[in-house]
């Protein structure tokens, strides 16, 4: 199993071009984990909303709430 050191001393074996593609496409695909994991998270909320598992706030009740926290 590779370790975060020896990955990363094996990155720095590559020229300089691949290690800045590299970080390119590894700041791309954790954007993409970041936006699946809010649609897996806003289709749950969703689910939950139409199942009436959440009540409507007025403003004042949120702002209340959100203080609280």
């Amino acid at each position: 199993m590779a370790t975060i050191d020896s990955t990363l001393t094996d990155i720095m074996k590559l020229d300089f071009n691949s290690r800045e593609m590299l970080l390119e496409i590894l700041q791309k695909r954790q954007i993409e984990a970041r936006r699946d994991e809010i649609a897996k998270n806003a289709k749950k909320d969703l689910k939950a909303y139409h199942a009436g598992n959440y009540t409507s706030l007025s403003a004042e009740e949120l702002f209340r709430h959100l203080d609280s926290l």
